[in-house]
Protein backbone atom coordinates (compact mmCIF):
# COMPACT_ATOMS: atom_id res chain seq x y z
CA UNK A 1 0.00 0.00 0.00
CA UNK A 2 1.63 3.37 -1.21
CA UNK A 3 1.90 5.74 2.19
CA UNK A 4 -0.50 8.86 2.18
CA UNK A 5 0.73 12.37 0.70
CA UNK A 6 1.48 14.21 3.76
CA UNK A 7 -1.42 17.17 4.40
CA UNK A 8 2.01 19.78 4.05
CA UNK A 9 4.44 18.57 1.89
CA UNK A 10 7.84 19.78 2.82
CA UNK A 11 8.75 23.27 0.87
CA UNK A 12 5.01 23.15 -0.25
CA UNK A 13 4.91 27.04 0.93
CA UNK A 14 7.78 28.65 -0.27
CA UNK A 15 7.44 26.94 -3.48
CA UNK A 16 4.19 28.62 -3.86
CA UNK A 17 5.22 31.94 -2.17
CA UNK A 18 8.07 31.83 -5.02
CA UNK A 19 5.81 31.80 -7.83
CA UNK A 20 3.42 34.53 -5.91
CA UNK A 21 6.85 36.60 -5.81
CA UNK A 22 7.37 36.24 -9.45
CA UNK A 23 3.28 37.49 -9.86
CA UNK A 24 4.37 40.44 -7.57
CA UNK A 25 6.84 41.54 -9.69
CA UNK A 26 4.68 41.23 -12.89
CA UNK A 27 6.56 37.82 -14.61
CA UNK A 28 5.14 34.41 -15.48
CA UNK A 29 3.99 32.55 -12.50
CA UNK A 30 3.47 28.57 -12.54
CA UNK A 31 1.96 26.17 -10.53
CA UNK A 32 2.51 23.25 -12.30
CA UNK A 33 4.23 20.24 -10.74
CA UNK A 34 3.70 22.14 -7.30
CA UNK A 35 2.81 20.39 -4.72
CA UNK A 36 -0.70 20.86 -3.98
CA UNK A 37 -3.95 19.73 -1.27
CA UNK A 38 -6.35 21.41 0.80
CA UNK A 39 -3.82 22.07 3.81
CA UNK A 40 -1.62 23.77 1.09
CA UNK A 41 -4.60 25.98 0.11
CA UNK A 42 -5.50 26.81 3.53
CA UNK A 43 -2.21 27.87 5.20
CA UNK A 44 -1.24 30.11 2.25
CA UNK A 45 -5.14 31.44 2.29
CA UNK A 46 -4.55 32.33 6.61
CA UNK A 47 -0.99 33.85 6.29
CA UNK A 48 -1.93 36.05 3.67
CA UNK A 49 -4.80 36.71 5.65
CA UNK A 50 -2.64 37.72 8.51
CA UNK A 51 -0.18 39.71 6.63
CA UNK A 52 -3.06 42.18 5.88
CA UNK A 53 -4.79 42.26 8.78
CA UNK A 54 -0.93 43.12 10.53
CA UNK A 55 -0.60 45.84 7.18
CA UNK A 56 -3.91 47.45 8.46
CA UNK A 57 -2.94 47.81 11.93
CA UNK A 58 0.27 48.90 10.65
CA UNK A 59 -2.04 52.08 9.04
CA UNK A 60 -3.18 53.43 12.67
CA UNK A 61 -0.75 55.41 14.31
CA UNK A 62 -1.34 55.19 18.18
CA UNK A 63 -3.96 52.68 20.03
CA UNK A 64 -5.82 50.86 18.28
CA UNK A 65 -8.87 48.40 18.61
CA UNK A 66 -9.64 45.08 16.95
CA UNK A 67 -12.84 44.61 15.29
CA UNK A 68 -13.15 41.19 14.90
CA UNK A 69 -16.91 40.44 13.03
CA UNK A 70 -15.53 42.09 10.18
CA UNK A 71 -13.75 38.71 10.09
CA UNK A 72 -17.14 37.38 9.94
CA UNK A 73 -17.43 39.23 5.85
CA UNK A 74 -14.88 40.91 4.55
CA UNK A 75 -11.97 37.47 4.23
CA UNK A 76 -14.97 34.70 3.14
CA UNK A 77 -16.35 37.14 0.23
CA UNK A 78 -12.77 37.44 -0.76
CA UNK A 79 -12.05 33.85 -0.79
CA UNK A 80 -15.45 33.37 -2.80
CA UNK A 81 -14.67 36.04 -5.25
CA UNK A 82 -11.41 34.80 -6.22
CA UNK A 83 -12.51 31.14 -6.27
CA UNK A 84 -14.89 32.48 -9.15
CA UNK A 85 -12.39 34.45 -10.74
CA UNK A 86 -9.76 31.13 -10.35
CA UNK A 87 -12.60 28.88 -11.88
CA UNK A 88 -13.33 31.53 -14.86
CA UNK A 89 -9.60 31.92 -15.79
CA UNK A 90 -9.32 28.22 -16.83
CA UNK A 91 -12.65 27.06 -17.14
CA UNK A 92 -12.71 24.83 -20.68
CA UNK A 93 -15.67 23.15 -21.24
CA UNK A 94 -13.96 20.57 -23.23
CA UNK A 95 -11.88 19.61 -20.51
CA UNK A 96 -13.06 16.79 -17.54
CA UNK A 97 -14.48 18.66 -14.62
CA UNK A 98 -11.53 17.05 -12.50
CA UNK A 99 -8.84 18.62 -14.27
CA UNK A 100 -10.77 22.16 -14.40
CA UNK A 101 -10.93 21.66 -10.91
CA UNK A 102 -7.26 21.27 -9.96
CA UNK A 103 -6.37 24.35 -12.70
CA UNK A 104 -8.76 26.04 -10.77
CA UNK A 105 -7.17 25.46 -7.66
CA UNK A 106 -3.76 25.63 -8.64
CA UNK A 107 -4.79 29.44 -10.00
CA UNK A 108 -6.46 29.51 -6.13
CA UNK A 109 -3.49 29.13 -4.73
CA UNK A 110 -1.18 31.47 -6.41
CA UNK A 111 -3.49 33.99 -6.06
CA UNK A 112 -3.68 33.57 -2.14
CA UNK A 113 0.14 33.42 -2.73
CA UNK A 114 0.06 36.42 -4.07
CA UNK A 115 -1.44 38.26 -1.58
CA UNK A 116 2.51 38.25 0.83
CA UNK A 117 4.61 39.83 -1.56
CA UNK A 118 2.20 42.47 -2.09
CA UNK A 119 1.08 43.04 1.59
CA UNK A 120 5.11 43.63 1.90
CA UNK A 121 5.01 45.87 -1.06
CA UNK A 122 2.10 47.58 0.82
CA UNK A 123 4.10 47.71 4.26
CA UNK A 124 7.35 49.22 2.45
CA UNK A 125 6.03 51.89 0.38
CA UNK A 126 2.64 52.85 2.08
CA UNK A 127 2.91 52.69 5.50
CA UNK A 128 5.81 55.12 5.58
CA UNK A 129 4.16 57.63 3.65
CA UNK A 130 0.90 57.53 5.49
CA UNK A 131 2.58 57.54 9.12
CA UNK A 132 4.55 60.53 8.34
CA UNK A 133 2.19 62.80 6.84
CA UNK A 134 0.95 65.77 7.72
CA UNK A 135 -2.64 65.93 6.83
CA UNK A 136 -2.96 69.66 6.30
CA UNK A 137 -0.15 69.67 4.20
CA UNK A 138 -1.89 69.64 0.50
CA UNK A 139 1.11 68.44 -1.47
CA UNK A 140 1.81 65.77 1.07
CA UNK A 141 -1.69 64.52 1.35
CA UNK A 142 -1.83 64.64 -2.51
CA UNK A 143 1.57 62.78 -2.54
CA UNK A 144 0.14 59.77 -1.18
CA UNK A 145 -3.11 59.84 -2.82
CA UNK A 146 -1.12 59.87 -6.36
CA UNK A 147 1.11 56.81 -5.23
CA UNK A 148 -1.64 54.74 -3.48
CA UNK A 149 -3.16 54.83 -6.95
CA UNK A 150 -0.39 53.92 -8.36
CA UNK A 151 0.54 51.04 -5.90
CA UNK A 152 -3.12 50.18 -6.75
CA UNK A 153 -2.83 49.93 -9.82
CA UNK A 154 0.40 47.54 -9.86
CA UNK A 155 -1.76 44.96 -7.15
CA UNK A 156 -4.45 44.98 -10.49
CA UNK A 157 -1.54 44.46 -12.84
CA UNK A 158 0.22 41.75 -10.87
CA UNK A 159 -3.26 39.99 -10.43
CA UNK A 160 -5.05 40.44 -13.79
CA UNK A 161 -1.55 39.69 -15.83
CA UNK A 162 -1.63 36.07 -13.43
CA UNK A 163 -4.98 35.47 -14.58
CA UNK A 164 -4.98 36.19 -17.91
CA UNK A 165 -1.77 34.74 -18.61
CA UNK A 166 -2.42 31.59 -16.15
CA UNK A 167 -5.46 31.17 -18.01
CA UNK A 168 -6.90 27.87 -20.18
CA UNK A 169 -10.01 29.42 -20.63
CA UNK A 170 -11.31 31.68 -23.69
CA UNK A 171 -10.48 35.42 -24.35
CA UNK A 172 -13.98 36.79 -23.04
CA UNK A 173 -13.65 34.01 -19.70
CA UNK A 174 -10.51 35.31 -18.75
CA UNK A 175 -11.49 39.11 -19.29
CA UNK A 176 -14.42 38.12 -17.34
CA UNK A 177 -12.33 36.75 -14.50
CA UNK A 178 -10.34 40.07 -14.15
CA UNK A 179 -13.42 42.06 -14.52
CA UNK A 180 -14.64 40.66 -11.40
CA UNK A 181 -11.88 40.40 -9.09
CA UNK A 182 -10.32 44.30 -10.01
CA UNK A 183 -14.05 45.61 -9.96
CA UNK A 184 -14.87 43.86 -5.98
CA UNK A 185 -11.86 45.29 -4.95
CA UNK A 186 -12.39 48.76 -6.58
CA UNK A 187 -16.23 48.23 -5.11
CA UNK A 188 -14.27 48.02 -1.58
CA UNK A 189 -12.21 51.09 -1.83
CA UNK A 190 -15.31 52.70 -2.21
CA UNK A 191 -17.96 51.28 -0.53
CA UNK A 192 -15.93 48.83 2.57
CA UNK A 193 -18.49 48.27 5.14
CA UNK A 194 -16.12 47.64 7.56
CA UNK A 195 -12.78 47.70 8.82
CA UNK A 196 -10.31 45.26 10.86
CA UNK A 197 -8.77 48.25 12.92
CA UNK A 198 -9.74 51.40 14.00
CA UNK A 199 -8.62 54.36 16.48
CA UNK A 200 -8.61 53.48 20.37
CA UNK A 201 -10.51 56.35 22.04
CA UNK A 202 -9.78 56.86 24.93
CA UNK A 203 -13.30 56.07 27.33
CA UNK A 204 -15.83 58.72 26.77
CA UNK A 205 -16.12 60.76 30.34
CA UNK A 206 -19.55 61.64 32.13
CA UNK A 207 -19.70 65.12 32.84
CA UNK A 208 -19.18 64.79 36.16
CA UNK A 209 -16.08 63.46 35.46
CA UNK A 210 -14.35 66.32 33.38
CA UNK A 211 -12.43 69.08 35.04
CA UNK A 212 -13.93 72.24 34.74
CA UNK A 213 -11.81 74.42 32.18
CA UNK A 214 -12.44 77.48 33.85
CA UNK A 215 -14.61 78.10 37.60
CA UNK A 216 -17.77 80.00 36.98
CA UNK A 217 -17.22 82.78 39.51
CA UNK A 218 -19.26 85.89 40.64
CA UNK A 219 -15.91 87.54 39.52
CA UNK A 220 -15.83 86.10 35.85
CA UNK A 221 -19.59 86.52 35.22
CA UNK A 222 -19.05 90.59 36.25
CA UNK A 223 -16.19 90.48 34.38
CA UNK A 224 -18.06 89.39 31.27
CA UNK A 225 -20.70 92.02 31.84
CA UNK A 226 -17.69 94.45 31.08
CA UNK A 227 -16.23 92.83 28.49
CA UNK A 228 -19.57 93.14 26.30
CA UNK A 229 -21.00 96.35 27.47
CA UNK A 230 -17.77 98.02 26.04
CA UNK A 231 -17.92 96.03 22.95
CA UNK A 232 -21.40 97.13 22.42
CA UNK A 233 -20.37 100.56 23.55
CA UNK A 234 -17.61 100.48 20.59
CA UNK A 235 -20.09 100.45 18.00
CA UNK A 236 -19.91 103.24 16.37
CA UNK A 237 -22.41 106.14 14.73
CA UNK A 238 -23.43 105.89 11.11
CA UNK A 239 -21.75 108.82 9.22
CA UNK A 240 -24.32 110.03 6.83
CA UNK A 241 -24.51 109.93 2.89
CA UNK A 242 -21.88 107.08 3.38
CA UNK A 243 -22.84 103.59 3.25
CA UNK A 244 -20.78 102.02 5.88
CA UNK A 245 -20.72 98.12 7.18
CA UNK A 246 -20.86 97.11 10.76
CA UNK A 247 -19.84 93.27 11.46
CA UNK A 248 -20.45 90.77 13.68
CA UNK A 249 -18.29 87.63 14.21
CA UNK A 250 -19.51 84.26 15.85
CA UNK A 251 -17.78 81.48 17.28
CA UNK A 252 -19.65 79.62 20.03
CA UNK A 253 -17.08 76.36 19.89
CA UNK A 254 -14.50 76.53 22.81
CA UNK A 255 -13.23 73.26 21.77
CA UNK A 256 -11.67 74.12 18.36
CA UNK A 257 -9.25 76.89 17.74
CA UNK A 258 -9.61 77.14 14.29
CA UNK A 259 -13.14 79.13 14.73
CA UNK A 260 -11.20 81.67 17.04
CA UNK A 261 -8.49 82.34 14.79
CA UNK A 262 -11.36 82.73 11.67
CA UNK A 263 -13.48 84.84 13.49
CA UNK A 264 -10.16 86.94 14.26
CA UNK A 265 -8.87 86.81 10.31
CA UNK A 266 -12.48 87.82 9.28
CA UNK A 267 -12.83 90.56 11.69
CA UNK A 268 -9.66 91.99 10.57
CA UNK A 269 -10.26 91.89 6.80
CA UNK A 270 -13.38 93.26 7.01
CA UNK A 271 -11.93 96.30 9.24
CA UNK A 272 -9.44 96.41 6.68
CA UNK A 273 -11.29 96.29 3.82
CA UNK A 274 -14.39 97.86 4.44
CA UNK A 275 -13.21 100.20 7.65
CA UNK A 276 -16.15 97.89 9.46
CA UNK A 277 -15.31 98.19 13.71
CA UNK A 278 -15.78 94.42 13.86
CA UNK A 279 -17.63 93.21 17.36
CA UNK A 280 -16.09 89.72 17.92
CA UNK A 281 -18.54 87.02 19.99
CA UNK A 282 -16.09 84.02 21.04
CA UNK A 283 -16.29 81.54 23.42
CA UNK A 284 -12.92 80.69 24.92
CA UNK A 285 -11.69 79.42 28.10
CA UNK A 286 -10.37 81.99 29.55
CA UNK A 287 -11.21 83.12 32.88
CA UNK A 288 -10.73 86.92 31.92
CA UNK A 289 -12.20 87.02 28.56
CA UNK A 290 -10.90 89.01 25.90
CA UNK A 291 -14.42 88.94 23.67
CA UNK A 292 -17.93 88.81 24.54
CA UNK A 293 -19.30 85.54 24.78
CA UNK A 294 -20.65 83.41 21.65
CA UNK A 295 -24.07 82.95 22.83
CA UNK A 296 -26.97 83.08 21.05
CA UNK A 297 -28.48 86.07 23.45
CA UNK A 298 -25.35 88.10 22.78
CA UNK A 299 -25.99 87.69 19.42
CA UNK A 300 -29.19 89.08 19.24
CA UNK A 301 -28.06 92.10 21.68
CA UNK A 302 -24.92 92.79 19.23
CA UNK A 303 -27.44 92.44 16.16
CA UNK A 304 -30.24 94.49 18.13
CA UNK A 305 -27.15 97.60 19.17
CA UNK A 306 -25.76 97.65 15.27
CA UNK A 307 -29.29 98.22 14.07
CA UNK A 308 -28.90 101.50 16.63
CA UNK A 309 -26.10 102.82 15.35
CA UNK A 310 -26.19 102.20 11.53
CA UNK A 311 -28.72 103.41 8.97
CA UNK A 312 -31.00 101.10 7.91
CA UNK A 313 -31.73 102.22 5.25
CA UNK A 314 -28.55 102.87 3.95
CA UNK A 315 -26.16 100.56 5.89
CA UNK A 316 -25.05 96.76 5.42
CA UNK A 317 -24.48 94.41 8.50
CA UNK A 318 -22.34 91.61 7.62
CA UNK A 319 -22.70 88.55 10.20
CA UNK A 320 -19.44 85.84 10.17
CA UNK A 321 -21.04 82.63 11.83
CA UNK A 322 -18.70 79.92 12.51
CA UNK A 323 -18.53 76.45 13.95
CA UNK A 324 -19.75 72.41 13.66
CA UNK A 325 -23.03 72.29 11.63
CA UNK A 326 -25.90 69.60 11.89
CA UNK A 327 -28.44 68.40 9.22
CA UNK A 328 -30.97 69.49 11.38
CA UNK A 329 -29.65 73.31 10.54
CA UNK A 330 -28.18 74.07 14.07
CA UNK A 331 -24.98 75.92 14.91
CA UNK A 332 -22.92 73.77 17.29
CA UNK A 333 -22.04 75.39 20.07
CA UNK A 334 -19.84 73.58 22.78
CA UNK A 335 -18.87 76.04 26.11
CA UNK A 336 -19.10 73.51 29.24
CA UNK A 337 -20.21 73.71 31.88
CA UNK A 338 -22.07 76.54 30.55
CA UNK A 339 -25.64 75.55 29.06
CA UNK A 340 -25.12 77.59 25.46
CA UNK A 341 -27.97 76.81 22.95
CA UNK A 342 -27.54 76.34 19.44
CA UNK A 343 -28.55 79.32 16.76
CA UNK A 344 -31.22 78.12 13.88
CA UNK A 345 -31.23 80.47 10.55
CA UNK A 346 -34.79 81.12 11.88
CA UNK A 347 -33.91 82.64 14.95
CA UNK A 348 -30.97 85.19 13.05
CA UNK A 349 -33.96 85.73 10.93
CA UNK A 350 -36.12 86.83 13.69
CA UNK A 351 -33.60 88.93 15.47
CA UNK A 352 -32.55 90.66 12.08
CA UNK A 353 -36.14 91.68 11.57
CA UNK A 354 -36.65 92.87 14.97
CA UNK A 355 -33.53 95.04 15.07
CA UNK A 356 -34.98 96.69 11.95
CA UNK A 357 -31.79 95.49 9.39
CA UNK A 358 -32.83 95.60 5.99
CA UNK A 359 -29.30 94.65 4.26
CA UNK A 360 -27.61 91.99 5.43
CA UNK A 361 -24.59 89.87 4.42
CA UNK A 362 -24.63 86.29 5.90
CA UNK A 363 -21.64 84.38 6.13
CA UNK A 364 -22.06 80.39 7.53
CA UNK A 365 -19.11 78.66 7.19
CA UNK A 366 -19.88 75.11 9.41
CA UNK A 367 -21.15 71.58 7.86
CA UNK A 368 -24.43 70.98 6.07
CA UNK A 369 -24.83 75.32 6.30
CA UNK A 370 -27.15 75.23 2.66
CA UNK A 371 -29.83 74.56 4.68
CA UNK A 372 -29.39 78.38 5.81
CA UNK A 373 -30.06 79.90 2.29
CA UNK A 374 -34.03 79.19 2.58
CA UNK A 375 -34.72 80.86 5.46
CA UNK A 376 -32.67 83.99 5.23
CA UNK A 377 -32.52 84.48 1.94
CA UNK A 378 -34.58 87.57 0.18
CA UNK A 379 -34.15 90.30 -2.11
CA UNK A 380 -32.10 92.90 0.48
CA UNK A 381 -29.88 89.87 1.84
CA UNK A 382 -26.97 87.99 0.66
CA UNK A 383 -26.20 84.44 2.23
CA UNK A 384 -23.18 82.75 1.32
CA UNK A 385 -22.48 79.28 2.88
CA UNK A 386 -19.09 76.75 3.32
CA UNK A 387 -21.77 73.79 2.62
CA UNK A 388 -25.04 73.11 0.69
CA UNK A 389 -27.57 70.91 2.80
CA UNK A 390 -26.30 67.48 2.39
CA UNK A 391 -22.28 67.81 2.63
CA UNK A 392 -19.84 68.78 5.14
CA UNK A 393 -17.49 71.46 5.20
CA UNK A 394 -13.53 70.93 5.50
CA UNK A 395 -10.72 72.22 7.41
CA UNK A 396 -12.48 72.01 11.06
CA UNK A 397 -10.09 69.67 12.68
CA UNK A 398 -7.98 70.25 15.78
CA UNK A 399 -4.57 71.25 13.37
CA UNK A 400 -6.24 73.44 10.86
CA UNK A 401 -5.21 76.95 10.94
CA UNK A 402 -8.63 78.03 8.96
CA UNK A 403 -11.41 76.19 7.43
CA UNK A 404 -10.61 75.88 3.19
CA UNK A 405 -14.55 78.34 2.92
CA UNK A 406 -12.72 80.72 5.44
CA UNK A 407 -9.38 80.92 4.31
CA UNK A 408 -10.43 81.12 0.30
CA UNK A 409 -13.41 83.24 0.96
CA UNK A 410 -11.70 85.62 3.06
CA UNK A 411 -7.97 85.39 3.71
CA UNK A 412 -7.64 85.04 -0.13
CA UNK A 413 -10.63 86.57 -2.12
CA UNK A 414 -11.82 89.41 0.41
CA UNK A 415 -8.40 90.38 1.38
CA UNK A 416 -7.45 90.78 -2.19
CA UNK A 417 -10.16 93.21 -2.88
CA UNK A 418 -12.82 90.81 -4.80
CA UNK A 419 -16.57 91.39 -4.14
CA UNK A 420 -18.68 89.05 -2.09
CA UNK A 421 -20.31 87.65 -5.38
CA UNK A 422 -16.71 87.04 -7.54
CA UNK A 423 -15.00 86.31 -4.36
CA UNK A 424 -17.64 83.23 -3.61
CA UNK A 425 -17.27 81.77 -6.98
CA UNK A 426 -13.63 82.28 -7.29
CA UNK A 427 -13.50 80.19 -3.56
CA UNK A 428 -15.70 77.29 -4.84
CA UNK A 429 -13.54 76.57 -7.71
CA UNK A 430 -10.26 76.31 -5.01
CA UNK A 431 -12.23 74.63 -2.55
CA UNK A 432 -13.45 71.59 -5.11
CA UNK A 433 -9.36 71.23 -6.02
CA UNK A 434 -7.94 71.61 -2.61
CA UNK A 435 -10.80 69.08 -1.08
CA UNK A 436 -9.90 66.71 -4.01
CA UNK A 437 -6.53 66.65 -2.86
CA UNK A 438 -6.63 66.79 0.66
CA UNK A 439 -8.53 63.16 0.28
CA UNK A 440 -12.19 64.10 1.48
CA UNK A 441 -14.16 61.04 0.73
CA UNK A 442 -17.85 62.13 1.35
CA UNK A 443 -17.84 64.46 -1.79
CA UNK A 444 -17.84 68.20 -2.42
CA UNK A 445 -19.10 70.31 0.09
CA UNK A 446 -20.35 72.69 -2.86
CA UNK A 447 -20.65 76.18 -0.94
CA UNK A 448 -23.81 77.76 -1.84
CA UNK A 449 -24.76 81.27 -2.53
CA UNK A 450 -28.34 83.85 -2.05
CA UNK A 451 -27.76 87.48 -3.40
CA UNK A 452 -31.06 89.36 -3.58
CA UNK A 453 -31.70 91.79 -6.15
CA UNK A 454 -31.82 95.15 -3.97
CA UNK A 455 -28.88 93.41 -2.09
CA UNK A 456 -27.00 93.54 -5.67
CA UNK A 457 -27.56 96.79 -6.12
CA UNK A 458 -26.45 98.33 -2.43
CA UNK A 459 -22.94 95.83 -2.78
CA UNK A 460 -22.30 97.58 -6.20
CA UNK A 461 -23.12 100.71 -4.62
CA UNK A 462 -20.50 100.15 -1.67
CA UNK A 463 -17.44 98.73 -3.87
CA UNK A 464 -17.73 101.81 -6.31
CA UNK A 465 -17.82 103.73 -2.90
CA UNK A 466 -14.50 101.83 -1.94
CA UNK A 467 -12.98 102.24 -5.27
CA UNK A 468 -13.33 105.75 -5.07
CA UNK A 469 -11.93 106.19 -2.01
CA UNK A 470 -8.65 104.08 -2.69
Amino acid sequence: MAPKEPLLPRGALGAWWAQGLRAALLLRANGEGLPLSAGVLLLLWLVGLGAELGLARLFIDGPARFYWPALLMNPWMALVVSALVAWLAVRDPAAEPGQVLRQAGARLALLCALMLPLVLGSALVLVPLIRGMDSQDEQAVALVQWVSWIWMGWVFAAQGRLLWRGGTANGLSRFAAVLLLVGSQLLLQFYQPVHFWYPQRPPAETEADKEPPFSLTQEVFEAQDDVLANALDAVPPQHPGKVEVYAITFAPNADEEVFRRESHMVAEVMQKRYGAAPLELINQREETPDWPWATPINLERAIQRAGEQMDVDEDVLFIHLTSHGGRDGELATSFWPLDVDSVTPQDLKSWLNEAGIKHAVISISACFSGSWIAPLADDDTLVMTAADADHTSYGCGRRSPLTFFGRAMYDENIRAGMPFEAAHAKAREVIAQREKEAGKDDGYSNPQIAMGARMREKLAELEKQQAGGR
